[in-house]
């Protein structure tokens, strides 16, 4: 059985991830998606256990597991007896990051390859970041990210930011 990860911060997950997760599914015959408890570049919107509810509730392929990680990736990797790590990739601007994680990556554990999705045209615009700036202003994200998602950042935002056309106030 040939397990692969698909490691990142999922906040929140879009259709771009899930576009990933599932293409992955079909190729690997177990896909653990690796959600990083707490990413050292970023301070996330959403806690590790509703970032990973968000993902079980959106996943449909059998062979996909979910975890959270806090070690190394290629740690993760070696935890889960994986031979591969996916990674999407949308722009230009993702595949010198990833080319830059792969070379380290690979230093630590040669024997964990890497293995590059690019994104589908129909999601690869689609970023967490794009997905939370336009949320938070009271904008429409249902066609880029799940149902439960979406639910969410209305509660969290039901008439955007202060400061935006829809809630003047402060």
């Amino acid at each position: 059985m040939i397990t692969a990860i698909y490691p990142g911060s999922f906040d929140p997950v879009t259709y771009g991830h899930l576009d990933v997760i599932d293409r992955a599914a079909r190729i690997f015959d177990r896909v653990v998606v690796g959600v990083v408890g707490s990413p050292a570049h970023k301070t996330p919107m959403f806690g590790p256990d509703e970032r990973v509810a968000f993902i079980r509730e959106a996943v449909e392929a059998d062979n996909v597991e979910v975890d959270v990680f806090k070690e190394l990736v290629v740690e993760f990797a070696r935890r889960w007896e994986a031979r591969a790590i996916v990674k999407g990739l949308r722009v230009t601007s993702d595949f010198e990051w990833e080319f830059q994680m792969n070379q380290l990556n690979r230093h630590l554990a040669p024997d964990v390859e890497t293995v590059y999705v690019m994104a589908s045209p129909s999601v690869s615009f689609v970023s967490s970041s794009g997905v939370k700036e336009i949320a938070t202003y009271g904008g429409d994200i249902s066609a880029l990210v799940p149902d439960p998602v979406a639910k969410r950042f209305k509660e969290l935002f039901p008439a955007g930011r202060p400061g935006t056309p829809e809630n003047p106030g402060e």
